[in-house]
């Protein structure tokens, strides 16, 4: 596992969000989850970060360090793995404690919906940097979460390593919020957050520094062509590439992301995820006979992509 990151390693990569593999009785299983991140190295994606996907949430923090020890064991030496925190306070406090202990360099705050001001969350993600020896990468969801003045004072003494953008706009390429953001802390510690149709736009006119995404579990390969195209600027060669998604993608908004994508990898073949943890339930069965399709085409597309 990757301790030591720059600025560079959002850009080298794209970051993949896996889900977590989970045996019968709820526990992480080291088999599903060992062989889904073999699958995602292979095809070239040297980051993941487990949140929304993996559910983590819903990880029990008595079972947290754990958990992430079996992941870190299970990664390549190169690889940077970053796990997250929250999304209340009492959870952060926890896996502060717990993640002092070890040599994760980075972890997410997942949004968090409950009783809170600006003041008190900055102040919340100083402690846990303190605490936890581990710089914080903020994901904002929605208008007005933090403050871009504080956003800033976080990166400026040292608390605040990146972040996440995933605030839904009818027009990524008119977005004043970002533009707002970019204005203060520069485009290369904020990544495009959720998944590679808005990383498109979001890289094309925003020039933001990567992207975050769930179909890359399945086509690493393929999505890695598609960042280094945007990279290169080459956008017509990005939007066909991203058609290649694009029937799973129309599943995940049709029946959930989360519990698409957690019930895609199972029945494309790569992984055994297993049940999902509290509080969700796999995909509506009504849909799977479309997921099977639409994720053994993608991965099919994908082998195709490793051979060529």
């Amino acid at each position: 596992m990757k301790t030591q990151i720059s600025l560079d390693d959002l850009a080298r990569s794209v970051i993949a969000v896996p889900p977590l593999a989970a045996t019968a009785d709820l526990q992480a299983d080291a088999q599903g989850n060992g062989a889904l991140i073999r699958h995602i190295e292979a095809g070239g994606v040297s980051t993941l970060l487990y949140g929304g996907n993996a559910n983590v949430q819903n990880w029990p923090v008595s079972r947290y360090g754990e958990w992430l020890d079996l992941l870190a064991g299970q990664v390549a030496a190169d690889t940077w793995l970053i796990p997250s925190v929250g999304p209340d306070g009492g959870k952060v406090a926890d896996q502060a404690a717990l993640l002092a202990t070890r040599n994760y360099p980075a972890a997410m705050f997942l949004p968090f919906a409950g009783p809170r001001t600006e003041e008190g969350l900055a102040r919340g993600i100083r402690d846990f940097v303190q605490k936890s020896g581990t710089q914080a990468i903020l994901y904002i969801k929605t208008d007005g979460y933090l403050a871009t003045g504080m956003i800033e004072a976080l990166v400026a003494d040292g608390s605040l390593f990146s972040v996440k953008y995933a605030i839904p706009r009818t027009d990524a390429a008119n977005d004043p919020v970002l533009d707002e953001l970019i204005a203060a802390i520069g485009t290369e510690r904020i990544v495009s957050g959720f998944g590679e149709p808005p990383a498109l736009p979001h890289l094309q006119h925003k020039a933001l520094a990567g992207f975050t995404a769930g179909c890359v579990c399945i086509a690493p390969a393929i999505s890695q062509s598609f960042l280094l195209a945007l990279k290169a600027g080459d956008f017509d060669h990005a939007e066909r590439i991203l058609q290649t998604f694009a029937p799973l993608e129309m599943l995940r908004d049709k029946g959930d992301p989360i519990r698409v994508l957690h019930t895609a990898v199972t029945l494309s073949g790569i992984a055994d995820m297993g049940p999902a943890l509290p509080f969700l339930t796999a995909a509506d069965e009504a849909l799977h006979s479309q997921i099977e399709t639409a994720a053994r085409d993608l991965l099919r597309a994908e082998m195709a992509a490793r051979r060529n």
